[in-house]
């Protein structure tokens, strides 16, 4: 079982609020700038998005390369992070 970062831990541990994009698992701060650049400013945005993906990790993590260039690590987390998310809070 892999590991998950600090950041991914403080994020399902808790409701979304209003959350900066940036507090989700795999965006950092380029990433960050170039989501809120498309209108994706608040995580609970991104939410948005893999919940209209149907909760689909693979096809989550292709929309999110293709929109703020992610590389597979950084989508792999971010949509790992969401997935736990929603089955905490779901």
């Amino acid at each position: 079982m892999s590991s998950t970062s600090q950041k991914h831990r403080d994020f399902v541990a808790e409701p979304m609020g209003e959350k900066p994009v940036g507090t989700l698992a795999g965006i950092g701060d380029v990433l960050g700038r170039k989501l809120e650049e498309k209108g994706f400013d608040k995580a609970y945005v991104v939410l948005g998005q893999f919940l209209v993906l149907r909760k689909d990790e693979e096809l989550f993590r292709e929309w999110l390369k293709e929109t703020c260039g992610a590389n597979a690590k950084q989508s792999r987390d971010c949509s790992g992070c969401l997935r736990e998310w929603c089955d905490a809070f779901l």
